[in-house]
């Protein structure tokens, strides 16, 4: 079914500034039906299992001097980004940067009339310094001083008209990069995690420093006199000027100016893999940098330093020669373009001279030739210059266009964030943007409404069926190889085994990094794939054992549990108590707004660990999963973050993973995983029981149970 069937209105208004809160638990009944939610400003009729209350109990209304709100954004141009990246199979396109420019035309207008203007200046210079020359010797028809106040309106005019030419322009350029870095930043977003897989963090980031910033340079760096688009006027009306003062020494100078111009172009165009070499060891030496500074305690603990200076220094070496072949070949196409001024003065000399001599031509004549061969000249180097960083720019958007390639793009993760980017109907005119062809139509044209996802995940149970599942990188593994479980709706079930057995990968499924490669998993009995990752993902909490927070403030990664909501601080200081972690909050320099370092490096783990769960709080989603959330900490640390997590279970369907037995005695199932299989399934007393595998876990342990 084609994507322009869809037919909902999808409505964008501000965030409530108080989230209504489920009611509480209702008795009897399978189905009960609970009062409409508001979330994100919509309201919608509820028939689910009756919803748990959050831990912590609604908040007032926040105060205009206590709101964690999202960062403002242009949600049409966000829309038209996300649908542009689905629609293109490359990134960056010629068509795509003419798009964004012809937003400017006002200024676009005022840029070609302030570049006709100072070309024109510039192209009469030349002619006046002949008349200047013919009036000195006494054949002019004008007096000294009045042509002398003529050549000063140019002077003055000139400088004026390029101001306004290179402002406008910076400012158009400016826009049209910074629009097109979002965009960039955007597509990458809806990667799938594969792709992430594949590339390093310092790749992907030199995609938006270092590879846009050659297409940025490109105009930014030829917008000045005598490179780029002016060069091109100046060579344009150079030539006519001089045919039209000799058709006998026009040819000669313009051909060899060509001629020798052709020349200095193809040797620029054989620097090409070298600006791709140098690229590549420049984004190499980001990444190094990168993995090393954010890995620096590793570094630290295994004295790493070494090797670290060792592998920068081999990098940097690669660096220098890329950049010394560069330097040679920069040095030589500037020989050539003073080859280029040299071969052109000697001709006018020998030509120009001899027709001097016999009276074929004026003095003042040849001295405007001179003057327009030097303009010719400059101009002709900046319209190879700006050649050459063409040439340069090619290279990285070819790069760009490599990485970024459309086959890797998450179709349902982009959809959903379209969606709701996206205040129009999805009809005809927008409905095609989708129908890519890595586009899997049988799911996306299911696509359920956020109401659907909500219900069915606080009603249902999840059912893993049959699935198998290898890395994409690792295709000839097979890590999960046909797994049944199926997760009891409101229950906490464990999933234990040993290392390898394929415990993280179930969990990467359900969290929908990847899909199952065979079989599928279900909620209620629907296939979660009907849903779009962007709603899945707000219906799923997940605890790691080493979370991840932002390097922003303790509240900022509290609030992120509805990243795209405002909260206000009461609603983070609820949710921190409930965590069990306010009162250390509160011992920080700053409180609340104490920020945290770089992936919270300035907390300790059961702090973050705590601040992570605070964070799934807040975010009260029906399904929980926990993998090793506490296996890292110290007993201390580790009672007080089970205390938290007990409460966010509770009346949550959860997923529990975890190595130390004693955590999970108390869930109502308890599944071993072993070879990408369920091998045994129920509660502590039965598995230990049965004398199985689990049993064998639980004696390694010296685990006390009955």
């Amino acid at each position: 079914m084609a994507i322009s069937t869809w037919s909902a209105r999808l409505l964008l208004t501000p965030a409530s500034p108080s989230r209504a809160i489920p009611a509480p638990p209702r008795p009897a009944g399978n189905r009960t039906r609970v009062p409409s939610v508001s979330v994100s400003g919509r309201r919608r009729l509820q028939f689910a299992r009756p919803l748990p209350p959050r831990a912590y109990i609604s908040a007032p209304a926040p105060g205009p001097e206590a709101a964690y709100a999202p960062p403002s954004l242009d949600a049409a141009a966000a829309a038209a980004d996300v649908a542009a990246a689905i629609s293109s199979s490359d990134a960056v396109t010629w068509s795509g940067i003419w798009a964004l420019l012809s937003r400017h035309r006002a200024r676009l207008a005022v840029c070609v009339a302030a570049l006709l203007a100072c070309t024109t200046c510039t192209l009469s210079m030349p002619l006046f310094s002949g008349r200047f020359f013919e009036t000195l010797i006494g054949r002019g028809n004008e007096t000294l001083w009045r042509l002398l106040s003529k050549i000063a309106v140019l002077y003055t005019l000139e400088p004026i008209f390029t101001i306004i030419f290179v402002i406008n322009m910076t400012v158009i350029w400016e826009q049209v990069m910074a629009r097109l870095r979002s965009q960039i930043f955007r597509r990458i977003l809806i990667q799938k995690m594969v792709f992430f897989d594949r590339h390093k963090v310092g790749e992907l980031t030199g995609l938006l420093t270092s590879d846009l910033g050659s297409l940025k340079n490109l105009v930014s760096d030829n917008i000045s006199r005598d490179r780029g688009l002016r060069a091109l006027s100046e060579i344009t009306g150079t030539l006519c000027i001089l045919f039209t003062l000799s058709t006998e020494l026009a040819p000669v100078l313009g051909l060899l100016m060509v001629s020798v111009s052709v020349l200095v172009a193809l040797f620029k165009r054989s620097t090409v893999p070298t600006f791709k070499s140098y690229g590549i060891v420049q984004a190499r030496i980001s990444d190094c940098a990168s993995e090393t500074f954010s890995a620096i305690r590793t570094v630290r603990s295994f004295g790493g330093e070494k090797r670290q200076i060792s592998f920068f220094d081999n990098l940097a070496r690669a660096y220098q020669n890329s950049g010394t072949k560069l330097g040679v070949l920069k040095s030589a196409n500037e020989s050539l373009t003073r080859v280029v001024v040299y071969v052109s003065l000697m001709a006018l000399y020998v030509l120009g001279g001899s027709k001097v001599n016999a009276g074929k031509l004026s003095v003042g004549t040849m001295a405007s030739f001179i003057g327009y061969t030097f303009t010719l000249t400059f101009a002709v180097q900046g319209a190879v210059n700006t050649l050459g960083d063409l040439r340069a720019t090619l290279a990285s958007i070819e790069r760009i266009n490599s990485i970024l390639s459309a086959k890797d793009i998450d179709d349902s993760l982009a959809y959903g964030l379209a969606k709701e980017l996206d205040s129009k109907e999805l009809g005809d005119s927008n409905g095609g943007v989708f129908e890519n062809g890595s586009v899997n139509n049988h799911f996306m044209s299911a696509l359920k409404s956020s109401s659907s996802c909500s219900n069915l995940a606080w009603s249902g149970d999840i059912h893993l069926k049959d699935v198998h599942f290898s890395y994409p990188l690792r295709s000839d593994v097979e890590i999960l190889n046909g797994l049944d479980l199926t997760i009891e709706c409101g229950k906490v079930t464990a999933l234990v085994g040993p290392s390898g057995a394929g415990k993280s990968t179930v969990v990467q499924l359900l969290a929908r990094y990847y899909e199952p490669t065979q079989g599928c998993i279900t909620v209620a009995g629907e296939d979660i794939r009907i849903f779009d990752k962007r709603e899945w993902s707000r219906v799923v909490s997940l605890v790691n054992q080493d979370p991840v927070l932002f390097s922003v403030s303790v509240g900022e990664n509290i609030a992120y549990g509805l990243p795209d909501d405002v909260v206000s601080k009461d609603e983070i200081i609820k949710a921190a108590k409930a965590a069990n972690a306010h009162e250390f909050i509160i011992s920080l320099p700053q409180g609340y707004d104490t920020l945290v370092g770089e992936r919270g490096s300035l907390l300790s783990g059961g702090q973050r660990q705590r601040i992570a769960i605070a964070r799934a709080l807040l975010k009260n989603a029906p399904i929980l999963i926990l993998d090793e959330a506490t296996s890292a900490l110290d007993a201390t640390s580790e009672r007080l973050v089970q205390e938290a997590l007990n409460l966010l279970m509770k009346g949550r369907t959860s997923l529990v993973i975890a190595h130390r037995l004693s955590t999970v005695q108390n869930a109502h199932r308890i599944a071993v995983c072993s070879e990408g299989k369920i091998t045994e399934l129920g509660t502590h007393a039965e598995l230990v029981a049965e004398g199985g595998s689990y049993a064998s876990l639980v004696g390694t342990q010296r685990l006390a149970f009955e």
